[in-house]
């Protein structure tokens, strides 16, 4: 009897210790930890909807008997998130399209008075090459009388000198006769005989041939206008001539007091440190005022009195007419250490006249970067600059196309400056090169070269906005005394009062110039506001409300991978065991039981009692005898 009781015992201080084990173990579950996870997708989601500051969230839970009230809820609260993703996308979109705002300011300051280009828009018959152009209007008068029946009045001397000229004039000659001035049909005409009545003069058009080197490729440079096309069939020959000169200097023949019969700026008169000259293929002398950086004017006061004024001759005396068939003057303003391009940007005076220009000055700056494709300085545009001066656009299209023109040709221009280790065109040493540069031209006008891709507009820039006045002068009253006057001063041969001079007066209209800037219209700051904006448009919150969803992300991608790990752990338990790594070969075994095809699995119960206490170890039959004795 006491060997059970101590059995019982024994057991039920098992059980209580297993009882309390379980209630620490629960204890332990429910007490708070460091970290605290879901064990569920439902479980997250319906915490989030619970405790979220996002308006409307709530009624996703809340509503969750009522399923009807639950979809409309799930319908509309992520219909609304898709609309406010759609306008951050739209944000975002506005934000990278680096949008600028124009800013315009009028400032009020004393000006720096600008450039002034002036040019005597007729090429001088410059002593250096005098005997080549009087053998080449020969060769033209004769082309003219041709194809025209014009005779042209050349002077006499040209006339008493031709013969003694003939030998010299056989290389020039050649390189004429192998780019002839003709007359081709117009194209709805080709089939027609040239002695058709119903061929007019007025049908054909007229031009020049080009042949390549080899003279496999020709074609004919054509021109509507007779008058157009001998300008530029002369001019390529006077190109060719003036490229032949070994010096440019030797084209350097400056006359200012025969050109320029007065200078005055704020009423002071000009010298030669206020002025520098160049020499123009085309417009033949110019001179560019206020061009020196050290000692630059400035205009004390608008108006016409505080100005540059200039009286200039415009009667034409022993320069080319078949170059230029104006008479007057050219006229450029630009900003200092800019090359004048006469042909973009100037214009022209009347002989006679007195042409009063007034300048408002304007100054545009770009933002770079993102924001436009414009380059500080040039530096960043993949051409050389050939000039002497700071970027412009104008500097850099012209320099591509000098480039391409040595690449493509073997030469330069001779209108652009020259490439180093280039030399100028000159059918003499470069047989074909016109035939290379009208191909090349066409190319460049299509864009084919990319100069104008290339070429980016200045991040600043100035320009001059200009308006005109004219009025005769001088009047009819006072040109008497006016030209005596010129005529003692400046020793002037009055020929033609109405067409001798001009008078041109460039001043500032105002103190006031205008600047056009560029600022970000979104900045960081804006996106960041304007994206609240819709934040709290369509969810009522602020950015710990985005905190939340974020953290929401995060438990999110945490219990996909928790849920993935178990499910992989999972699966490793299921799969059978392999063979243990030092089993031995039992093939003894097999040979003395060859009948046992398969083994057999066994399941063994083990039943762990109490031991007996001592004395029960005693002889079975003796404890008997006892117990009934006993009893």
């Amino acid at each position: 009897g006491g060997s059970v009781k101590t059995g019982k015992m024994t057991e039920g201080e098992k059980t209580r210790q297993c009882k309390q084990e379980e209630e620490q173990q629960q204890k332990e579950d429910e007490r708070e930890g460091l970290i605290e996870f879901y064990g569920s997708y439902q479980e997250l989601f319906q915490f989030f909807c619970s405790n979220t500051t996002i308006h409307g969230a709530i009624r996703l839970v809340c509503s969750k008997k009522n399923k009807m009230k639950t979809a409309f809820w799930s319908v509309l609260f992520f219909l609304t998130f898709g609309l406010m993703y759609w306008q951050f996308g739209i944000l975002y979109r506005e934000y990278f399209s680096y949008p600028v705002n124009l800013n315009l300011n009028l400032n009020s300051d004393r000006l720096t008075f600008p450039a002034v280009t002036l040019c005597t828009l007729n090429p001088y018959r410059y002593s250096a090459i005098r005997k080549k152009l009087d053998e080449l209007d020969q060769i033209t008068h004769q082309t003219l009388l041709d194809l025209y029946d014009y005779n042209m009045s050349l002077a006499r001397s040209d006339w008493s000198t031709l013969s003694a000229r003939k030998r010299s004039s056989r290389s020039l000659l050649h390189h004429v006769q192998r780019h002839p001035l003709r007359r081709q049909k117009r194209d709805n005409l080709v089939n027609l005989p040239e002695n058709s009545p119903s061929v007019d003069k007025n049908d054909w058009k007229i031009g020049f041939v080009l042949c390549s080197e080899n003279n496999k490729d020709c074609f004919h440079q054509a021109y509507s206008s007779g008058v157009d096309a001998v300008r530029e069939w002369y001019s390529f020959h006077y190109i060719n001539i003036l490229a032949q000169m070994p010096d440019a200097k030797a084209l350097d023949e400056s006359d200012f007091e025969n050109f320029i019969y007065a200078c005055r700026f704020n009423e002071a008169t000009c010298d030669k440190a206020n002025y520098t000259h160049f020499h123009h293929p085309l417009y033949g002398n110019c001179y560019t005022f206020n061009d020196n950086s050290s000692s630059l004017w400035t205009s004390s006061l608008p108006g016409i009195n505080n100005g540059l004024s200039l009286v200039v001759r415009t009667e034409q005396n022993d320069f080319i007419p078949l170059l230029s068939t104006v008479t007057g003057a050219r006229v450029m303003v630009h900003d200092q250490n800019e090359p004048a391009f006469m042909d973009d940007g100037g214009f022209n005076v009347r002989p006679g006249i007195e042409t009063s220009i007034s300048m408002r000055k304007e100054m545009t700056v770009r933002l770079g970067g993102s924001y436009s494709d414009c380059t500080e300085d040039g530096s960043d545009v993949p051409v050389q600059n050939l000039y002497s001066s700071r970027y412009t656009e104008q500097v850099c299209i012209r320099s591509c196309f000098q480039l391409n023109m040595v690449a493509r040709c073997g030469c330069a221009y001779y209108f652009y400056p020259l490439p180093a280790g280039a030399e100028y065109c000159d059918y003499t040493k470069h047989v074909a090169w016109g035939y290379c540069y009208y191909k090349l031209l066409a190319e460049f006008k299509a864009d084919v070269l990319g100069c104008f891709h290339k070429c980016r507009k200045p991040c600043k820039m100035t320009e001059y906005q200009l308006s005109a006045g004219y009025s005769r002068w001088p009047s009819a009253v006072s040109e008497d005394w006016v030209f005596y006057m010129l005529s003692q001063q400046n020793k002037y041969n009055i020929t033609s009062k109405r067409n001798g001079v001009a008078k041109v007066n460039i001043f500032f209209e105002e103190w006031n110039y205008k600047t056009n800037g560029e600022s970000p219209a979104f900045t960081v700051v804006t996106l960041l506001s304007q994206l609240g904006n819709q934040w709290s448009l369509w969810f009522g919150s602020s950015v710990l409300s985005v905190m939340e969803l974020a953290e929401l992300i995060l438990d999110f991608i945490a219990i996909t991978f928790i849920l993935g790990f178990r499910w992989f752990r999972s699966r490793q338990q299921l799969s059978p065991p392999g063979p243990p790594p030092n089993s031995h070969n039992n093939t003894a075994f097999q040979d003395e039981a060859p009948g046992l095809s398969a083994p057999h699995r066994f399941t063994v119960e083990a039943v762990v009692t109490m031991l007996p206490s001592y004395n029960s170890l005693e002889p079975r039959g003796l404890s008997r005898d006892g117990e009934v004795g006993h009893e």
